[in-house]
């Protein structure tokens, strides 16, 4: 192999690709196959006829004509065979694409662009059907042709014969409806004719005559469930279509069909059944959500499909082409978007379905308060959640009632009306003083201020009641009968014991059935556990709690202080932090190296200086000199302290805006020209 030496002879670059530091070169010619130079005086490696130059890298990197980028983008696709976009658009789509640029209409220049437009009007439409000699239906199938590789039509196999008898669902009837038992239980007889190795006159509680099969006996309980389902659909046909307006008021693929969708004999959820072979027609085809199949049903069937999965499916599963399908389950039409899911049987493309649905689509209610609920419905995984660090059932049981509070408020508020109403009968005289009090706030019901006991400002929290909540008829003679009974004792000599207020009964009424109710789910609790270990099942509900370390990852959490908006710090050059890097440049040049752990308001630092300074005028000369002194005497004690003095060097008289920190002025920081990035 050989290998051009730079620093024994020149080699020849073509033009695009010669360094920078080379000197001009001879022209090449492209055509010769030998690019010959000249002999260099010193001594080369090589013979001049030597030099390798390619012909198959001449041939890849010599100058072609330009190509736009949308021209190469098109030969890109179409060499792909994928331009779907492209390719399926109608010319009159096609037209109204490439013809108009952001609203502005650009002169028709491309003859497939004249006769797009041309075909824009309806009789030059009409008169190139006529010459086409095609019917309206294959002119308009002809435009949307797909050019291009088109694969092969899928052949099913079939393994043997398609069974499918009429055999009436097994969760019939509806939940809620009744029908006569007899009549049922001689339809789910269908059901065990259905078992495979069973002797038809050996089975007990069938009927048999000799001269019937299966399939006859079979069909005979089927038409007694038509006759049963029919009941059933005129008795909650219009039931059925105020709670699709009600409910499903959005359009969405799949929806219920109801007003002039809606035709007489269509077939309602209760007649399909999962394993249900049907013959329909593609109605839709949707990119994230699949395929709608018509089989009779006031619900379209839904066969899930989604994304790059279309890719190779879109030349099989065609709008309007008849299909065969299974149904695979049958759900809730409330809770799920697509009741019906299916799969195709004829033509059979599961093999070239990747993408699956992790769950079934479903709707999000107003009333679904409870996410775990909904997911336990929908069959989904459980949220998942930490693990709680303590066992539940080893916890003290509970007795605090959440509206114990509620009462002690109203008690305390009763109790105060009275008070006030001893003390000054005469205000409660007309009995109108609380009727004239303004209309209760509760969103303001609660404030929080301040207020001093004992020299210590302490807070306090108002509590605002509502005073049509408070029985205060109640409580009034309640209070009459304590002073009667307490009266009554004094003239027997005895001393009163005040026993339990009303609300107070009350209270405990309350923290007791709290009390009883936690001690019946700890039972529960308890007695589900050693279910769960004399049978060997697991504690928890598999996917229920998760590692701590694995928990919220990758989410945002509120409560974390990590996503607090000020737990980065402020920005760079805010006020705040200018202010803050001044502080400590001005404390670092008063004490050395150190850091001052107090900090200080400007306010506060300029009344501390004002004050010294107020004080030194107060002061007499002699008292000022023997402070001076005494100074002088410190000094002299700390000679053997290493203290850099530099740094107590006065600051120049004429520095205005020098920023006072902790009360002293900063004598090197100036924040001029420092952080204007």
């Amino acid at each position: 192999m050989h290998c051009f030496q730079l620093h024994h002879h020149q080699c020849l670059f073509p033009r695009f690709l010669s360094p920078p530091f080379q000197a001009p070169k001879p022209s090449i010619s492209w055509r010769s196959s030998r690019v010959y130079v000249p002999r260099s005086s010193s001594s080369s490696s090589y013979a001049p006829d030597e030099v390798p130059v390619d012909e198959d890298f001449l041939e890849k990197f010599k100058p072609r004509e330009k190509e736009s980028e949308d021209e190469a983008r098109r030969r890109n696709w179409i060499e792909r065979g994928w331009a779907p976009w492209e390719e399926i658009l109608t010319p009159e789509a096609d037209f109204a694409r490439k013809s108009l640029n952001e609203g502005e209409e650009v002169p028709l220049q491309s003859p497939e662009a004249i006769e797009a437009f041309k075909m824009l009007t309806p009789s030059y439409r009409r008169k190139k059907m006529e010459e086409s000699g095609l019917t309206e239906d294959e002119f308009h199938a002809k435009q949307f042709e797909i050019k291009g590789e088109i694969p092969e039509p899928l052949e099913t196999k079939w393994d043997g014969p398609l069974a499918v008898r009429f055999v009436p669902p097994r969760d019939w009837p509806p939940r809620g409806w009744e029908v006569d038992r007899e009549e049922l239980e001689y339809i789910r007889e269908a059901h065990k004719l259905q078992a495979e190795r069973v002797d038809i006159e050996t089975m007990e509680g069938v009927k048999v005559d000799k001269d019937t099969d299966v399939g006859t006996m079979c069909l005979d309980r089927y038409k007694v469930f038509l006759k049963q389902y029919n009941e059933w659909v005129a008795a909650n046909k219009d039931r059925l279509e105020e709670e699709s307006y009600k409910f499903d008021q959005d359009y969405y693929p799949g929806r219920r069909k109801r007003g002039k969708d809606y035709k007489d004999g269509m077939l309602e959820l209760p007649f399909f059944y999962p394993g249900q072979i049907c013959v329909g027609k593609v109605t839709t085809l949707h990119l994230h959500q699949g395929a709608f199949v018509d089989i009779g049903g006031v619900y379209n069937g839904w066969v899930p499909i989604k994304g790059n999965d279309w890719y190779w499916i879109r030349h099989h599963i065609k709008v309007g082409m008849r299909v065969i399908v299974e149904i695979l389950a049958k759900r809730d039409p409330y809770r799920f978007r697509f009741p019906l899911e299916m799969r195709f049987v004829d033509p059979n493309i599961d093999h070239l379905i990747f993408n699956r649905f992790d769950f079934p689509p479903i709707f999000h209610r107003e009333e679904d308060k409870n996410p775990e609920e909904l997911w336990r419905d929908s069959g989904r995984a459980p949220i998942p959640r930490r693990k709680p660090k303590f066992r539940i059932e080893e916890q003290p049981l509970l007795s605090n009632h959440p509206y114990v509070d509620k009462l002690w408020h109203l008690h305390n508020a009763e109790q105060l009306i009275l008070d006030d109403e001893d003390a000054n009968p005469d205000k409660y005289k007309d009995k109108k003083s609380l009727k004239n009090i303004e209309p209760f706030d509760e969103e303001n019901s609660v404030e929080y201020t301040k207020a001093y006991f004992k020299k210590a400002l302490i807070p306090k929290v108002i509590l605002k009641t509502n005073v049509e909540e408070l029985d205060l008829e109640a409580a009034r003679a309640e209070r009459q009968m304590n002073y009667r009974l307490k009266k009554e004792a004094n003239e027997r000599g005895e001393e009163y014991k005040m026993s339990k207020l009303r609300r107070m009964i009350e209270m405990d009424e309350y923290d007791f059935m709290h009390w009883r109710r936690s001690l019946e789910e700890r039972e529960a609790l308890i007695r589900d556990i050693s279910c769960r270990r004399a049978l060997g099942l697991p504690l928890d509900e598999p996917g229920r709690f998760i590692d701590e370390r694995l928990f919220m990852k990758d989410r945002y959490d509120p409560s974390s202080p990590l996503y607090r908006h000020d737990y980065w710090g402020e920005p760079k050059n805010s006020e705040k932090s200018i202010q803050e890097r001044m502080t400590e440049a001005h404390n670092k040049s008063i004490v050395g190296r150190g850091t001052v752990w107090y900090e200080m308001s400007y306010e506060e630092a300029i009344k501390q200086k004002m004050r010294r300074e107020a004080r030194k005028k107060a002061m007499p000369k002699d008292e000022e000199k023997e402070m001076g002194d005494q100074g002088d005497v410190d000094d002299d004690d700390d000679d053997d302290d290493d203290f850099d003095y530099s740094i107590l060097s006065n600051a120049p008289s004429n520095s205005a805006n020098k920023p006072f920190v902790n009360g002293t002025e900063s004598p090197r920081m100036s924040d001029e020209g420092m952080f204007e990035d």
